[in-house]
């Protein structure tokens, strides 16, 4: 009952700090949507090559931008932390009773809210620019499942990293300087078919392609279940690995107080 009632209080802190300072939710969620909107138009005409992968480009790059956009919002959630470390703030709730899965549940579970409402507010401007949805209403809420899972195992991440440099600029120069790779090598803006090799073959070890192709797959009308499965597992290994680091790093924090 301890745990579940921390978990609420910490979800909570987390949730109304996120309302009293909007604006980076408000960026990570107005980029995504211009760059769907910009390479949805300036490739639209990449839809009409022979064999492509989806009946049009739209089709093709929603699933990857709501990925992308989960993936960038949860690239930053070690802010939060920090500012809560600047502040003092997790000093003292490290030394509290609160207990300390609580600290990891609530910012987890606060994200998780958030990624979700990022991902829908996506699928509608996809839908909107003209993206159609095989899959249907199951199809979507798949979708967001997994778009919810990459932006918490990246979320994870983030806190973890976090918790080491202990320095804004520096988790902001550590995000920016891995997920722009990501981005790129990966199938969310091409098929890979289209690549060159090596990208093909990077883009096996890319958690946001393995995000991006199980995505498109539940959206299908004759999804490969096996490859969702297959990928769904690894953002489940992933996010797991994650949240292990993130207990290692509170700890290792914790003995230097």
């Amino acid at each position: 009952m301890k745990l579940f009632t921390d978990t609420a209080w910490v979800f909570m802190r987390y949730l109304r700090g996120l309302l009293r300072s909007p604006f980076v939710l408000i960026i990570t969620v107005v980029q995504p949507m211009l760059w769907m909107i910009l390479f949805g138009h300036v490739f639209s005409s990449i839809g009409s090559i022979p064999g492509f992968a989806a009946s049009s480009y739209i089709d093709y790059l929603g699933p990857g931008i709501v990925m992308m956009s989960t993936m960038m919002a949860g690239a930053y959630s070690g802010m939060g932390v920090l500012s809560d470390y600047k502040d003092g703030v997790l000093d003292r709730l490290l030394i509290s009773p609160i207990s300390r899965l609580a600290l990891l549940l609530g910012s987890l579970l606060q994200d998780a809210l958030t990624l979700s409402f990022q991902a829908a507010l996506m699928i509608g401007v996809a839908a909107i620019l003209g993206a159609s949805f095989s899959g249907g209403l199951l199809g979507i809420v798949q979708l967001i499942l997994i778009a919810v899972l990459l932006g918490l195992a990246m979320g994870a991440l983030s806190i973890s990293l976090g918790l080491i440099v202990r320095n804004e600029s520096s988790l902001t120069a550590a995000v920016s300087f891995a997920t722009m790779p990501l981005l790129f090598l990966s199938g969310l803006f091409m098929p890979l078919q289209l690549v060159p090799h090596w990208v093909e073959v990077i883009a096996r070890f890319n958690p946001l392609n393995w995000a991006v192709e199980a995505g498109r797959e539940v959206l299908g009308a004759q999804p490969d279940w096996s490859l969702v499965l297959q990928h769904g597992s690894y953002l489940v290994l992933l996010f797991a690995a994650s949240c292990l680091l993130v207990v290692g790093a509170f700890r290792h924090y914790q003995r230097l107080i």
